[in-house]
């Protein structure tokens, strides 16, 4: 079930868009004021937001801008609602981060059209997201699987080496400690590329075999064809 934020300080309007809401069989939780309003928002996070222009103290402008530029809230659609509907009003809502707009008085079919078309958006736009969370995580598996492989066998043939060195009667310590210190360069290559991945904020992903993706981490290594 969608949760729907309404935000006004006239208790009129939040009691009509909570009925019709409701009675479409929407969650609506509601604030009267702007202050409550960002409260709401933050420890809610609604799917959708109805937000009046014309509030005392914190303008529904001022709100919607926080709450786009607010990471916890960035995502979350905003309507707004208002009388004030003059192409320059309109222009000043959608520069603060709205994506559309309700006159009042409010249209019932207006009102559940909008609604319905900005969440039918965020659900694409959460989809997207999705998916590209899987791509990002796929890539990062294949990335390290790829980087780590050679020296994770480096390791492998060097503790061979020095099991069978120990087994000898004559124990060489200067070949155990060579082995040694490829473990460590190995292991500092390894520590190398976690640390790499774990910088990437934005992946940028390259070919890796037929359709299968890794992440350019910027050592220098192509990938392979």
């Amino acid at each position: 079930m969608k949760k729907i934020l309404v935000i006004d300080d006239q208790p009129e309007n939040i009691f009509y868009l909570q009925d019709r809401l409701q009675k479409e069989g929407f969650t609506v939780i509601s604030a009267n004021s702007g202050r409550t309003g960002i409260e709401a928002a933050i420890t809610q996070l609604p799917d959708l937001i109805l937000l009046d222009i014309m509030m005392p103290e914190i303008s529904g402008l001022e709100v919607c801008r926080f709450l786009v530029q607010d990471s916890r809230t960035s995502r979350i659609p905003i309507i707004l609602v208002t009388a004030k509907t003059s192409a320059e009003d309109m222009r000043e809502g959608l520069q603060a981060g709205a994506v559309d707009y309700i006159k009042k008085p409010i249209n019932k079919i207006e009102l559940l059209a909008r609604v319905n078309s900005a969440l039918k958006v965020k659900e694409s736009q959460d989809l997207f997201l999705e998916v590209e969370k899987m791509k990002t995580f796929t890539a990062t598996v294949v990335t390290a699987n790829h980087k780590i492989k050679q020296p994770l066998t480096l390791i492998k043939l060097s503790l061979t080496a020095i099991k069978r060195e120990l087994h000898k009667e004559e124990i060489n310590k200067e070949a155990i400690g060579n082995k040694m210190k490829y473990i460590e360069i190995a292991v500092g290559e390894i520590n190398d590329i976690l640390e790499l991945l774990n910088q990437v904020e934005k992946p940028i992903f390259a070919d890796y075999v037929g359709d299968i993706k890794m992440i350019d981490i910027g050592d220098g290594e192509k990938p392979l064809q």
